[in-house]
């Protein structure tokens, strides 16, 4: 229901205090200028906020949510709950449903950018370290692309627990993508549809932001996934183009064949034509690394779809192994609609993702490790929600495995509860490290 403006809200709730094991009253006023809090059996205390001004640019709606993510990053507020997933199911997650989903995506960004959402608290487990590539990572969980494509948060997203990130698509030159709405919550499904078409503020703003973020001493693993611009009429010199930008600074680059979203974009998928393009990428990374200090050779991989069949799939296998791809992302949202679906949404235009892509997506990597032997390496995308299903991607030839779908479902405490539940799984079948289990179920 709407607040008028000048009134506040107050929410009563009950929380479990993880210290105490007592249960006390927790009450937030809310309101268009601050946020009180009061809290029995603790000294009031009042928080001026910096709501005021983005408060304004806000829905009501918009206002109430972005409040009670910066209730949660009050350290001793945040000890009333035993997790982060808690946090955001109880109180977050059904606010920003009621927006609409892109707007929830771009709260969700602000809130992170201002530091107003709790990174992740679990400690890294020592069984998840493991290395791709030649580059090291405190664990395999990372999030896909398509959630921080301007390189706006990269180290807010990497506190909440991820092991990397992979940010982008990002496009030469700026581009709106298609018309809104273009993103759809299939809620009953666990599930989205998107149809962004690679909405970008192109690459000198992406640039900048990155280059901003490491000059502020981040640290973490950041790859760059790159794309075309939809009136493009040389797909292959877009391309080229982003991996001469970014082949110095991303710690691994993507080229993206696989959007269902740009008209013609997955006919690069084509074994003609990916040859062609590989050669073209592949050589402007190459000569990159010639002209930098330290000729380091930036790791080159390429992202397919889950709608391959058997003969294309073969195909791009042999690309990869003929022209020593660094790498391949398996897979990008479907088109396809698997019986079942049950949310009024599914009749959207677009790439669906979560829940329904587990078992295709899993099924093609399996198939994409057997083809390649197991000598190219690849990272399992698509439906992970849990540990477990991390774990099956793994087994089926993943070395690494991202997640999108599940953070918006379960919210910044995704990644830490998926890695525990991984380790879980690796120590229970005797593995000593990640790298021992990967493709375990063609052995």
């Amino acid at each position: 229901m709407p607040v008028p403006a000048g009134t506040s809200l107050s929410i009563q709730v009950r929380a479990k205090a993880v210290l105490t094991n007592d249960f006390q009253h927790v009450l937030f006023r809310l309101n268009r200028n601050g946020l009180v809090v009061w809290r029995s059996g603790y000294d009031t205390a009042r928080y001026e906020s910096p709501l005021k001004n983005l408060a304004r640019r806000l829905d009501q709606l918009g206002a109430i949510a972005l409040a009670l993510l910066y209730v949660t990053q009050d350290c001793r507020l945040a000890q009333i709950w035993n997790s982060t997933l808690e946090i955001y199911r109880t109180f977050a997650a059904p606010i920003l449903f009621l927006l609409p989903a892109e707007a929830a995506h771009r709260l969700s960004i602000w809130a992170l950018k201002l530091g107003l959402v709790p990174g992740a608290r679990q400690k890294q487990v020592g069984i998840l370290a493991t290395e791709f590539c030649g580059l090291p990572l405190p664990n395999p969980i990372g999030l896909a692309a398509g959630y921080d494509k301007d390189c706006e948060i990269p180290g807010a997203l990497l506190g909440l627990g991820f092991g990397f990130v992979e940010a982008g698509t990002v496009t030469p030159r700026p581009q709106p993508g298609n018309p809104k709405p273009r993103l759809f919550r299939l809620v009953e499904d666990g599930a989205v549809i998107n149809r962004f078409g690679f909405n970008s503020r192109g690459h000198d703003e992406f640039s900048n932001n990155l280059d901003d973020w490491r000059a502020s001493n981040g640290t973490g693993l950041v790859g760059v996934n790159v794309g075309k611009n939809k009136d493009s009429e040389d797909a292959a010199a877009d391309y080229v183009a982003g991996v001469r930008r970014f082949a110095g600074v991303a710690d691994y680059l993507v080229v993206n064949i696989s959007s269902p979203n740009t008209p013609g974009l997955r006919d690069l998928q084509s074994k003609a034509r990916l040859e062609k393009l590989t050669v073209a990428v592949i050589k402007a990374r190459d000569d990159a690394a010639a002209k930098s200090d330290d000729g380091r050779r930036c790791p080159l991989l390429i992202k397919i779809a889950p709608d391959l069949d058997e003969s294309a799939l073969e195909d791009i296998a042999e690309i990869a192994l003929q022209n020593s791809i660094d790498g391949i992302i398996a897979t990008n949202t479907t088109v396809a609609r698997p019986p079942g679906l049950r949310d009024a949404a599914a009749s959207e235009t677009g790439g669906l993702s979560g829940r329904p892509l587990f078992e295709p997506s899993t099924r093609l990597l399996g198939d994409l490790y057997r083809l390649t032997g197991g000598n190219v390496p690849l990272i399992g995308v698509g439906g992970v929600f849990t540990g477990r299903q991390a774990y099956e991607k793994i087994l089926a030839g993943a070395s690494l495995v991202q997640i999108y779908t599940s953070l918006i479902y379960r919210g910044p405490g995704a990644a830490p509860r998926i890695c525990a539940e991984l380790a879980e799984c690796l120590i229970a079948d005797g593995y000593a490290a990640v790298s021992d289990a990967v493709g375990a179920s063609h052995r």
